[in-house]
């Protein structure tokens, strides 16, 4: 499986934007939306939704920001939400994905554009790059939750659940699926009483191109103009930077 370029990117570029709590909240936000939204708005019936308002908990979210993002998912305050992906090319022509929750598409569409056509790419047609990547399931198990699990135990656990392969890393252990798999090995792996710091339906690239030493800050700029946008709920790239520009 290619390498999700996504967390290596974000890791180096985005940390210290990470750290700030408002950024934190916004993404917390969006999961909660997109749980609600998938499983209805009751956590005692729908186990994402059940993660996610545990994420914000741990995070110090306002019961108020919880509940307000779960009533967007309801349709309650007369404000209807609408996703849609934008796919486009950055800098050096490398595949970028634009997933976006809006209750303005002509806004988000026009803010979408300008960001590409600033920092030296261009927004795409549907179809354009979504080919070159896989939509899988995705879960993380940090390792600092565990107690004496070793690889072959995890793998063993995941496989079980009906995972499709894991990854071991320093930090965690990464468990890829199949979409309609994620719910059964998500409950399952709860069950069993390991602790799901992700669990998620994303993107996988399925090529990775390398940026261009003299376009990555292009490519930079692109992400987080992207990211910086309220209406933006995830970015997913088939880039990596070099190396002397993840720090």
């Amino acid at each position: 499986m290619s390498g999700h370029s996504k967390w290596h990117n974000i890791q180096g570029r985005k940390n210290a934007q990470d750290a700030k709590r408002g950024k934190i909240f916004q993404k917390i936000s969006r999961n909660l939306y997109q749980a609600a939204k998938a499983g209805g708005p009751d956590p005692d019936s729908n186990p994402q939704l059940r993660l996610e308002m545990e994420k914000a908990r741990a995070a110090n979210m306002p019961k108020d920001n919880v509940q307000r993002a779960v009533d967007k998912a309801s349709g309650q305050g007369g404000v209807k939400f609408e996703e849609i992906t934008y796919e486009g090319y950055g800098p050096g022509g490398t595949a970028i994905m634009v997933s976006v929750l809006t209750d303005n598409k002509n806004r988000t569409a026009s803010a979408v554009r300008s960001a590409f056509t600033h920092h030296g790419g261009s927004l795409g047609t549907n179809g354009s790059v979504s080919y070159m990547f896989n939509r899988k399931g995705y879960i993380v198990i940090l390792k600092d939750e565990l107690e004496d699990t070793d690889e072959d135990t995890m793998l063993m656990a995941a496989l079980d659940a009906g995972a499709d392969d894991m990854k071991n890393s320093d930090d965690k252990f990464e468990v890829f699926t199949d979409t309609a798999s994620l719910p059964e090995v998500r409950d399952q792996l709860q069950n069993a009483g390991y602790v799901l710091d992700t669990a998620e339906v994303t993107m996988f690239p399925e090529t990775i191109t390398d940026v261009p030493s003299e376009k990555a800050s292009q490519y930079s700029g692109l992400i987080d103009e992207l990211e910086e946008n309220d209406d933006v709920q995830d970015v997913y790239e088939a880039a990596k930077l070099p190396e002397e520009d993840v720090q």
